[in-house]
């Protein structure tokens, strides 16, 4: 060896028994903490969905226990008989009228399957002012393309639709069950939300420095947008359509309120149970409640396109694209909770991807 040279490093070697030491130390923790997710196995679902009702509720909390004299006590007890009125007992409704009516859904579905199509629309539907020649033009191009003999066949089909449809809504004990457990656990993260917030801040400090706590930040940020924007706009858009059903006349509008509520918060609107409304209203000769069901119409279906993305940046000062994106995907994927994690991913995917490319951005030149 030449003088001055360094010399070369020597790994130093690792004990084959500290190896195997370290080897069965992870696989130990690995198979304890999926032990630990297997016996709270039954409150994920529940702790996620309290997750996400405090989060999106917790400045209103703060604001109940200023007027209370900063009782906190006081304060959670309002806020979980809040959730009663406000959570469990519109959906435990909601879950159980549709339930309850699952032999006339299925009986509707049939019905209006096995409806024939005549070759032209009847005279009132022409007379409809402003919609009347477009609705002729199109009652006409779907006896064209043969949409009369399409409907016969779909007739076998109308109840597994129906039937699958409630079967998803589930078992009415077991989501009461659930929707009570989630009223509880909100309790105790309303009692010490502050340890639970600052226990998350200092794992995402641990894991990612200040920028994982500003992860935490926007997470909160998009569940409290999400909350307001999809909840918010799916409970106005059910409060008005019921209330157009209700003066229009129509049968049973408590139960298509129900409906229209659970589809608002699936995402899929109110068209699907407000446009068979008014036909079977003009089908009755029932043009003030036909005519007032329009207006209804209208209004609710236009309030997904103000309403929902003035609540929703209230909350997250996000692309509302993103939010849309995430709201869909989140409950195709993950079920009706998926409505809050999927935008909660892609928000936090969204604002991780934007830092790293300005971490690799040129500062710019005086």
């Amino acid at each position: 060896m030449t003088r001055g040279a360094t010399p070369p490093k020597v790994r130093p070697r690792v004990p084959r028994g500290e190896l195997a030491r370290t080897t069965f130390g992870v696989l130990f923790l690995v198979a304890l903490l999926g032990a630990a997710l297997w016996v709270l196995r039954p409150f994920i679902g529940p702790a996620i969905w309290a997750t996400m009702v405090v989060v999106a509720s917790w400045p209103l909390m703060l604001q109940v226990q200023r007027r209370l004299f900063q009782r906190r006590g006081l304060a959670v007890a309002v806020m979980t008989l809040l959730l009663l009125l406000l959570f469990v007992v519109p959906l435990a409704l909601a879950i159980v009228t549709i339930v309850g009516n699952a032999d006339r859904l299925i009986d509707w579905a049939r019905m209006a399957a096995e409806m024939h199509l005549p070759p032209a629309p009847p005279a009132w539907l022409v007379d409809l002012p402003l919609v009347g020649d477009l609705l002729q033009r199109g009652w006409q191009q779907a006896t064209v393309l043969g949409l009369h003999d399409l409907l016969p066949k779909l007739t076998p089909y109308a109840g597994d639709v129906t039937r699958w449809f409630v079967a998803q809504v589930g078992s009415v004990g077991f989501l009461l069950l659930q929707f009570l457990l989630t009223v509880v656990i909100a309790a105790v993260m309303y009692a010490s939300g502050e340890q639970a917030a600052e226990l998350v801040r200092r794992f995402a400090r641990r894991l990612g420095g200040e920028r994982g706590v500003g992860v935490i930040d926007l997470a909160g940020g998009a569940i409290r947008g999400v909350a307001l924007g999809v909840g918010g706009t799916a409970l106005v858009q059910a409060v008005i359509s019921g209330l157009g059903l209700l003066i229009a006349g129509v049968p049973v509008a408590g139960l298509l309120t129900a409906l229209i509520f659970m589809l608002c918060i699936a995402q899929i609107g109110p068209v699907l149970v407000l446009v068979p409304a008014t036909v079977w209203a003009f089908w009755s000769d029932n043009t003030v409640g036909g005519v007032l069901l329009i207006v209804v119409t209208l209004v609710v279906t236009t309030l997904d396109n103000v309403l929902r993305p003035l609540l929703i940046r209230i909350g997250a000062d996000l692309p509302l694209l993103l939010i849309f994106s995430g709201v869909i995907g989140g409950l195709l994927a993950f079920g009706l909770v998926g409505i809050f994690i999927g935008p909660v991913v892609l928000a936090v995917a969204y604002t991780l991807l934007e830092a790293w490319m300005a971490d690799g951005e040129a500062p710019p030149a005086d």
